[in-house]
């Protein structure tokens, strides 16, 4: 751990790739005075997108860089461990991309967008998985023969640097939750259950796309299922599966069913582990709908009061006022306060956990 916080400098984000018009938001603070700005720009592709943040984070007014660290969803069956990146390590994370091919094969490109601007730096990959190592063989094994677990088959669990934030910032604030269940809902979304801070399970296997129902993901789907669809389209109906998945988050004719679906999901995924833990002593949401969207919290814990949950509603209703008093950033117990299981909103910082684990690999290469 570094003697200091990591502190942001410096934010942006690039959204609507690919439409008529993209816009580049960008937040940096320099000598406390905030700065903002948006604007709209032409980008119709993931190279355009990475130069156009190439360019604005190579700007004269942010300070020198030292490393460059990177989100990588999926390490594949290879990488265990958060690591430096070499041409092997590239080469593994390309193999890898089979895993995660929404996420693993444009992270790549932007891996080597940088390194080519900035090849005299470190470059570092931080992986999802590995805050999902401590779960038991009996969490993260599937019930398939030996040699498909051999082959890297088995539940490497998601979400985890934004998991691992959520812990830091608890363990920073006082004391973790002995048994707790962290809800990170967002474009993707799961479950992660944990005792003492570790993980030991989670609702995503051995990709990204299983567990709790997700905008353009179906979560855990009986494999009769898949084997139905595949066995009775006709053409090339790999291609038509995914694109079935894909049209299910362009409708809104069935917009309330779908968000009943979500929702008794992510209760079914909570009431799962608390018995599996025996209680719960906190409930975490996280992610851009778990730390913004009142209605999708009360639903999911409107589920739970047989356990001991209950929200408080002005509380969870004015969340977005309390933060902006409390400043950004800050944990905010939305739970009533005459029941034991802490309801809690807590932002998933997972920018935070690059910056510390780079830190960390650069100081340990540091020569002595």
């Amino acid at each position: 751990m570094p003697t200091v916080a990591p502190r942001s400098l410096f934010e942006g984000a690039l959204s609507d790739i690919g439409e008529a018009e993209s816009t580049l938001i960008t937040h940096a603070t320099s000598e406390g005075a905030e700065k903002s700005a948006a604007k709209k720009v032409g980008i119709h592709g993931v190279e355009q997108a990475i130069a156009a943040v190439l360019d604005v984070v190579s700007g004269s007014s942010l300070p020198a860089f030292e490393a460059v660290g990177y989100r990588v969803v999926h390490p594949g069956p290879k990488l265990r461990e958060h690591v430096r990146i070499t041409s092997e390590v590239l080469a593994d994370l390309e193999g890898a991309s089979e895993f995660a091919p929404l996420h693993d094969p444009e992270v790549v490109l932007m891996i080597r967008a940088f390194m080519k601007r900035f090849p005299t730096l470190p470059h570092y990959a931080c992986f999802d998985t590995v805050f999902h190592q401590t779960m038991p063989a009996e969490a993260s094994t599937y019930a398939l023969p030996p040699e498909y677990a051999e082959r890297g088959v088995r539940r490497y669990g998601f979400h985890g640097l934004s998991c691992e934030s959520i812990v830091r910032q608890l363990r920073r604030e006082g004391e973790v939750p002995r048994r707790m269940v962290i809800a990170h809902l967002g474009s993707g979304c799961s479950v992660t259950a944990l005792v003492d801070g570790r993980s030991v399970d989670t609702t995503m296997g051995l990709t990204p796309t299983g567990g709790v129902v997700m905008g353009t993901r179906s979560g855990d789907l009986d494999p009769g299922l898949v084997l139905y669809l595949l066995r009775e389209g006709e053409g090339d109906r790999v291609t038509e599966v995914e694109a079935m998945r894909e049209a299910a988050g362009n409708g809104n004719a069935r917009a309330t069913l779908a968000l009943k679906i979500f929702a008794r999901s992510v209760t079914k995924a909570m009431g799962g582990f608390s018995w599996l833990l025996g209680g719960l002593d906190a409930i975490v949401f996280a992610g851009g709908i778990g730390e913004h969207d009142p209605q999708t919290r009360a639903e999911v814990v409107g589920g739970l009061g047989a356990l001991g949950v209950s929200l408080d509603a002005l509380l969870n209703l004015n969340l977005e006022r309390t933060q902006n008093e409390a400043g950004a950033g800050s944990i905010q117990r939305i739970s009533s306060p005459d029941f034991a299981t802490s309801v809690l909103v807590v932002p998933a910082r997972e920018d935070q956990m690059i910056a510390v684990h780079v830190e960390r690999m650069a100081r340990q290469e540091a020569p002595k």
